[in-house]
């Protein structure tokens, strides 16, 4: 199975899917009043293991399981058929690169994809396809008709899936545990990708020598029908019927828009990408760690692979004390330092009873750092773009690590492996000094729950859907002693609306009338603005508002301005 846990539509529609619907608890409300009070409810929720009572999340998380061990054993299988061939060292990185490659060119299309289609749904068609191309591959393999080239081609295939997979498996995760117990379904699903990386290449490299690479690829196959049963077993409620389809490129549009104008979101990303550039140097360099540095051959990396799992493991259970005591920052440089340390001491500390407990360290601290930054994604997220949204995070995750690797492996052939890991662990104590000029404030007590609190608009002209752009004002009465406040508040309102679907916002004072506040923004067509009546404001956003009209004489004068070379009719 690819990647159905992680650390970290065409033509004229899309179909299905739910516009900024929400399923139960996805998305989430405001369910405490701070960020402290967030960490105290997952305290109060349970322990870290409490998202495992809920029976749906429980079996989809054991599948996942199964699905992360197969994609180890898949890599080891894909890996090992190569390494007999001339040139082994080009062909096994490769294998890793048609892994990883899909995710990096298709995430954003696949968030797109799972904010418009039923994600039950995709993932099902998804894990349906991936159990077709496992089981030629696996055919293939037992029949000794697979070259190199042709076994890449099937790799590529696979980590399409992964890249279809992760979006939709992210998104639903809200779904199917409580507001208050998200972080630690986060920390659950590091927990997996750990427990995977840990018993799958070891128990594929037994397999692969006493029975071929053919088992662990049927093994692979196998795992996604697991994943299929588990998604067939659950009954998702049906969302709330969409009125129109989203086209696929205003919806990547879209996404886009969102994480652009989203101060918490684009903190969120910058801090992640500036703990795993220098962080993945490990994930990067820790083979010829093993065996140049420490004398260790496939099972000393084996147990330096195992030593970074168990610190995962040991910080998804720590995650609920830690939320409680640390705010997000302090989690951040807590995190930071650990990591930098373990980093320092694999650099300057050849000896490996002093490099596997440093490694362990490491694997706490990605875990809870990563963990962290993810749940705090999940949280801020509206129903309506969290996938989009969540396939940004991975692309900056996967980038990072991918952009990390090569770059600190360039270092390490110029410099050696001492002093490349000695300038990561710098590098990364450096990004730690900008976390007071940037801070994470996750704001969790926010409501991101659609709200639709906006009049529809009475028109005595019928815009088509396509019809663009349409010039929206406002025109507010605001009395002289309240200006600079409603200014202020209008900040707010400024993000909501180029968050949900204004390309340009402006807010203006008539010269001869200092009262008069005009508002005025840009959205690309008709339609995209009927969005913005229809689902993609949240009850944040609609407080934002009221807290602006508080300050005026009363609500404002709204207009709708459409291209005067529009194709419009006159409404019956």
């Amino acid at each position: 199975m690819t990647g159905r846990a992680t650390e970290g539509g065409t033509g004229d529609g899309i179909e299905g899917g739910a516009e900024g619907g929400a399923e139960g608890t996805a998305g989430g409300g405001a369910e405490g009043g701070s960020e402290a009070a967030t960490g105290t409810a997952a305290g109060a929720g349970g322990s870290a293991w409490a998202p495992l009572r809920e029976p749906v999340f429980r079996a989809l998380w054991l599948a996942t399981l199964a699905g992360n061990a197969g994609t180890w054993m898949q890599t080891v299988g894909a890996q090992w058929m190569v390494v007999h061939e001339p040139d082994a060292a080009t062909w096994v990185s490769l294998v890793q690169t048609a892994t990883t490659a899909p995710v990096l060119l298709f995430a954003l299309p696949a968030g797109a994809l799972a904010d418009a289609l039923d994600r039950r749904r995709l993932l099902l068609a998804v894990q349906g396809s991936l159990f077709l191309i496992a089981t030629g591959l696996t055919a293939l393999a037992w029949l000794d008709h697979l070259p190199p080239p042709l076994l890449l081609i099937f790799t590529f295939l696979l980590g399409c899936g992964q890249a279809l997979t992760l979006p939709s498996w992210q998104a639903v995760i809200p779904e199917v545990v409580r507001h208050d117990q998200l972080p630690a379904a986060s920390a659950l699903g590091a927990v997996n990708t750990n427990l995977a990386r840990s018993a799958g290449p070891a128990v594929a490299g037994l397999l692969v020598a006493h029975f071929g690479s053919g088992t662990v690829f049927a093994l692979n196959a196998l795992s996604f029908l697991v994943f299929a049963v588990a998604l067939l077993r659950w009954r998702r409620p049906a969302p709330p019927p969409v009125r129109r389809p989203e086209h696929f490129g205003s919806a990547l549009r879209a996404g886009g828009r969102y994480v652009r104008y989203s101060p918490v979101i684009r903190r969120i990303l910058g801090r992640v990408l500036l703990f795993v550039l220098p962080g993945s140097v490990v994930w990067g360099l820790l083979p010829l760690v093993a065996s140049e540095e420490l004398g260790m051959g496939a099972s000393g990396y084996g147990v330096l692979l195992a030593a970074l799992g168990v610190g995962a493991i040991a910080g998804a259970l720590l995650m609920p004390r830690a939320r409680r005591l640390l705010r997000t920052d302090q989690m951040i440089v807590g995190s930071g330092l650990v990591y930098g340390a373990a980093l320092l001491v694999t650099a300057l500390v050849p000896n490996r009873f002093a490099v596997v407990p440093a490694l362990v360290a490491a694997g706490l601290a990605w875990m809870m750092l990563v963990s962290r930054m993810n749940a705090a994604m999940q949280l801020a997220l509206p129903n309506w773009v969290r996938a989009r949204a969540l396939a940004i995070y991975q692309l900056v995750f996967a980038g990072g690590q991918a952009l990390g690797a090569f770059g600190w492996g360039q270092v390490a052939s110029a410099f050696g492996l001492r002093h490349t890991f000695g300038l990561a662990a710098a590098s990364l104590l450096a990004g730690l000094l900008t976390v007071r000029l940037w801070p994470v404030h996750t704001h969790e007590e926010e409501d991101h729950s659609p709200a639709v609190f906006w009049a529809e608009p009475h028109l005595m002209l019928q815009p088509h859907l396509n019809d663009g752009p349409v010039l929206v004002t406002a025109v507010f009465r605001v009395p002289e002693g309240n200006a600079a406040a409603f200014e202020g508040a209008m900040r707010r309102v400024a993000g909501s609306r180029r968050r949900t679907g204004a390309t340009q916002w402006g807010l203006f004072r008539d010269g001869a009338d200092p009262g008069s506040f005009v508002e005025v923004y840009l959205v690309p067509t008709w339609e995209e603005h009927l969005r913005q009546h229809e689902g993609r404001l949240t009850g944040d956003d609609e407080r934002a508002e009221e807290r602006a009209i508080a300050l005026a004489e009363g609500p404002p004068e709204v207009r709708h301005l459409l291209p005067s070379g529009a194709e419009a009719k006159h409404s019956d």
